[in-house]
């Protein structure tokens, strides 16, 4: 009765349905551990958050992993002619650049500041001048990922993204591992320059499309059931009775 399901057009099915679940299964497992990477991620920059702000020169950089996403101030003077800018990147759907200028510190040493988000067609503004307090979010260095632009080579005033390796090769100071993303500033930032946006703390959709790839699996396998039992009927219809 079922010898019909091994001829090579079944199996041929059959194998088609057992691909898509496999794949369905496994793009949900993907998007499972996407969402667990989420909650890690969500969590560790509240842990970080909430710990006690300090001066940068009190923490220790040797691991900048370990200091991201924790609050600290700096103290020092704006270089604005090592300033440079960062392309390519939105905010409040908004497209512009950061704007990032090295702070020189007491000890000659200087930190990379992103002072904030302009639009595209906004000029960047000056730096505070004079003795700056900074209050941010330390950061760590940006990396080329696949698919990103190569950034030119030689001495440039924009980057494509926030390379402390790469900028400390232009900029005449022992620049700290870290950045400092700016919270707030005395003297403050003029009004063309907005604070950037701090990192969306949400789960993101990834719980619901592991869902739905589940969904979709189980369909595929109800619908290879439902294939088998209608050609089954129909296969009892056309055979003649005794």
């Amino acid at each position: 009765m079922y010898r019909f399901l091994l001829r090579p057009k079944w199996i041929a099915f059959h194998l088609l349905c057992l691909l898509g679940v496999v794949l369905m299964v496994n793009f949900s497992i993907w998007q499972f551990g996407r969402l667990s990477e989420r909650r890690e991620f969500n969590s560790e920059v509240r842990q970080r958050s909430a710990l006690e702000t300090v001066n940068i020169s009190e923490l220790d950089l040797s691991d900048p992993l370990a200091v991201q996403w924790r609050s600290a101030g700096a103290i020092g003077t704006y270089d604005p002619s090592e300033q440079v800018l960062i392309l390519n990147r939105s905010q409040n759907g908004v497209a512009g650049l950061n704007v990032v200028t090295p702070l020189i510190l007491d000890d000659g040493r200087a930190i990379l500041v992103n002072r904030g988000f302009i639009g595209l067609s906004a000029t960047p503004p000056s730096a505070p001048s004079g003795t700056v307090r900074v209050l941010g979010t330390v950061q760590i260095s940006e990396q080329r990922t696949a698919g990103r632009a190569t950034q030119a080579s030689g001495e440039q005033s924009e980057f494509f993204r926030l390379d402390i390796a790469l900028l400390e090769e232009q900029i005449d100071y022992d620049l700290l591992p870290v950045a400092l993303v700016a919270i707030a500033s005395e003297p403050s930032e003029g009004p063309t320059i907005a604070p950037i946006n701090p990192p969306e703390l949400s789960q993101g959709p990834h719980l619901s499309y592991a869902i739905q790839w589940l969904i979709f699996s189980a369909a595929v396998i109800v619908g290879w059931v439902l294939a088998i039992r209608k050609s089954l009927a129909n296969r009892a219809l056309t055979t003649p009775s005794a």
